[in-house]
């Protein structure tokens, strides 16, 4: 896979390395055996795997960076801008350490434990461990839609009298502008069966849970069409949602990929790619305030550049907008607001 290295912004407060470590794992202290190193060998391959397949379709290679944060670990970013496909895209890994406000603790868990705030009042810091992968692939043909997925697992130590916890996370989902039945059951159908290999429920809860999740509150509407979304997954032996996990993310590219090589080819007009601006505009409204992820990112310091990478490079938002009745834009809007069922 192509990749070129990219210079140090000025304003950047981590530390950019050239050289990627072998593991961005703390030495002598997480074994080859824990499932922290395990999940980092899943990610790292996903992440070369991912941006391999998305070279071969753009022509373009990712510029990439490596980092090492202060607190502890790092991250590879490997982002990709004005492509020959993709306006933008990104794929990042991160393994990080150290410790987060207790703020920070409810952002990272969706259920926060029920002693946290007797917690908070003895003072400290939460120490934790987090490692992820994440994307958000924005494509120029308004036909073609962007996808996001993240797969991440999390740690944290006894702390104020709250026992250490660990949890998975994650999720793939599709974000078009317009509604293709067929595409929507191919991607939809990947992911069922996914899922069907490790646990039959998993798809319609985690199918249920993506809508649910992916809500702009104040607009009454899904950011996109959905996908399957998980958080706080720790009801089984780790090895088997470590299982899940890594089936999960290696099918990123079997979901998504077809879709883009049917349709980055389809001419578009200026009303079409006018109504991609504005569904790009509710991405952005959904990531910054919404997106659990961000907000964590944010409130422990996370890189910048990285957290946002997931923004694309342009949107639009128009003055009560509302597309015609019976129009193609109307059907994507009323998926949008009443979530279906694909396969």
């Amino acid at each position: 896979m192509r990749v070129a290295a990219v210079e140090k912004p000025t304003n950047w407060t981590e530390n950019y390395i050239q050289q990627v470590p072998v593991s961005l794992l703390r030495p002598g202290v997480d074994t080859q055996d824990t499932i922290r190193a395990k999940f980092e060998k899943v990610i790292r391959n996903a992440q070369d795997s991912i941006c391999a397949a998305i070279t071969e379709i753009d022509g373009k290679p990712f510029h990439q960076d490596a980092w090492t944060r202060e607190d502890g670990g790092g991250g590879i970013t490997r982002v990709l801008v004005d492509g020959n496909v993709w306006e933008k895209a990104g794929v990042n890994v991160s393994v990080v350490y150290g410790s987060m406000p207790p703020e920070a603790y409810r952002a990272a868990a969706g259920t926060p434990p029920a002693d946290l705030e007797k917690a908070k009042a003895a003072g400290g810091r939460v120490p934790f461990f987090a490692a992820g992968i994440s994307s958000v692939m924005h494509p120029k043909n308004p036909h073609c839609p962007t996808m996001h997925f993240n797969y991440r697992f999390f740690q944290t130590e006894d702390w104020n009298g709250i026992p250490g916890q660990w949890w998975f996370g994650g999720g793939t989902d599709i974000t078009p502008s317009y509604v293709v039945e067929e595409d929507m059951k191919h991607f939809h159908g990947t992911y069922k069966a996914v899922c069907d290999r490790h646990d039959p429920a998993f798809y319609p809860k985690f199918k249920k849970w993506c809508d649910e999740y992916f809500i702009i509150g104040h607009r009454k509407e899904t950011r996109g069409l959905g996908g399957i979304f998980f958080d706080d997954l720790n009801d089984r032996d780790a090895e088997k949602i470590l299982a899940f996990s890594t089936d999960a993310v290696n099918h990123v590219v079997e979901a998504y990929c077809p879709i883009i090589k049917k349709h980055m080819n389809d001419s578009f007009t200026e009303e079409q790619k006018q109504w991609q601006q504005i569904r790009r505009g509710r991405y952005v409204e959904f990531n910054l305030v919404y997106d659990r992820g961000t907000t964590f990112g944010l409130k422990t310091g996370g890189r910048i550049e990285s957290i946002l990478m997931s923004m694309p490079l342009t949107s639009r938002w128009e003055y009560c907008h509302e597309p015609a009745p019976g129009s193609p834009e109307a059907d994507l809007l009323d998926a949008a607001r009443h979530p279906r069922n694909w396969v």
